[in-house]
C-alpha cells in the first residue's frame, strides 16, 4: 500500500507550512487525492484545535446554566462521545467573537483540550488519532498533517507540563502505533541555525504572536522551571525541544527523512521534496 499520511514536523520558522504546501502541490500534480491540514485547522481529523471538553454530563449542564444566553450556540457546536461533551469552541467563536463575554471565553479556554491535565489530554487526543486511522485506511485519499504528530505532544508534554522525556517519547510512540497501517512518512524540516531562523520568525510575524509564543515557552513548565526569560530564554527552550525531537526521530520506526530548508528557496526545496517522496506516492 502506498503512503496515506505525510507528517510534517520541525521547529517554528523552519518551513513546515511551506513544506506541507509543496507536498500537496506535488501529490496533486501526480493526481493523488489529497487532504492538507495545517496548524490551526478547526476541522482537523486527528487532533483538536480550540475544542473544549466537559468530562461529565453534570459539567456540561453546569456550563449551560451558568451561561444561558449562549445555550443555543453551544448546543449547535457540541458533540457527545462516551460520557464526555466536546464543544467546537473555535467554530462557535469564529462566527462572531463579539457575541461572547470575556468571562465566558475564559471559561471555555479553561476547558480547552490542550489546557487539561496531561493524562486526560493525551488520552483524548490518542483516541482521536485512533478513530482517524481506522477511517482513513478505508479512504482513497492521502493526508498531509503539519505539526500535530511531534510538535503538539512535545509542546503539551515538555513545554507546558515539564513532563519527563520518557513520558513524552512513549506518547508519540503510541501515536505512531495508531497510524502505522497508513504507511506514514515523517518529513522533518531542518535549519542550519536555529537561533537565526527563530529571530527571522520574530521579525516576520505579528508582535502579538511573538509575545504569546515567548510567554508560552518561558512562563510555564520547562521554561519556568529553568528560569528562562525573553527571546534568549525562548531560544534555550527551543534548543531543548530540538534535542528531544531529535531523540524522538531516532526512536520512530516509520519511514522518515530530514530535509534541510536553510536557503529558503522554494523551487529547489520542491525539487528535493519531489525526489524524496516519489516512491511513496
Amino acid at each position: 500500500m502506498k503512503t496515506k499520511l505525510f507528517l510534517i514536523e520541525g521547529l517554528p520558522g523552519f518551513g513546515k507550512t511551506t513544506t506541507a504546501g509543496l507536498i500537496e502541490e506535488i501529490l496533486k500534480e501526480e493526481e493523488v487525492p489529497t487532504a492538507l491540514f495545517l496548524e490551526g485547522n478547526l476541522d482537523h481529523p486527528a487532533d483538536y484545535d480550540m475544542v473544549a471538553y466537559f468530562k461529565q454530563k453534570e459539567d456540561w449542564e453546569r456550563m449551560i446554566m451558568k451561561y444561558p444566553q449562549y445555550e443555543r450556540a453551544m448546543k449547535e457546536h457540541v458533540f457527545k462521545k462516551n460520557k464526555g461533551y466536546f464543544l467546537a469552541a473555535g467554530k462557535m467563536i469564529q462566527k462572531n467573537r463579539d457575541d461572547y463575554s470575556n468571562d465566558f471565553l475564559q471559561e471555555i479556554y479553561k476547558h480547552d483540550i490542550y489546557e487539561l491535565p496531561l493524562d486526560l489530554n493525551q488520552k483524548l487526543v490518542a483516541e482521536r488519532w485512533s478513530t482517524f486511522a481506522s477511517r482513513a485506511i478505508r479512504q482513497n485519499q492521502t493526508y498531509i498533517f503539519e505539526c500535530c504528530f511531534i510538535q503538539n505532544p512535545v509542546t503539551a508534554g515538555m513545554i507546558k507540563h515539564d513532563a519527563p522525556v520518557d513520558r513524552v517519547t512513549d506518547y508519540v510512540l503510541t501515536l505512531e502505533k495508531e497510524v502505522k497501517d497508513l504507511n506514514p512518512v515523517l518529513i522533518y524540516v531542518e535549519q542550519d541555525d536555529l537561533e537565526s531562523s527563530f529571530t527571522k520568525v520574530l521579525e516576520e510575524r505579528p508582535k502579538k504572536w511573538s509575545h504569546f509564543f515567548i510567554q508560552y515557552y518561558t512562563g510555564q513548565g520547562y521554561g519556568l522551571k529553568h528560569g528562562y526569560e525573553g527571546v534568549e530564554g525562548t531560544i534555550e527552550v527551543l534548543k531543548a525541544r530540538k534535542a528531544l525531537e531529535d531523540r524522538l526521530y531516532e526512536q520512530l520506526t516509520i519511514e522518515k527523512v530530514k530535509v534541510n530548508n536553510s536557503n529558503y528557496d522554494r523551487d529547489s526545496h520542491k525539487t528535493y521534496l519531489k525526489e524524496t517522496i516519489q516512491h511513496y506516492m
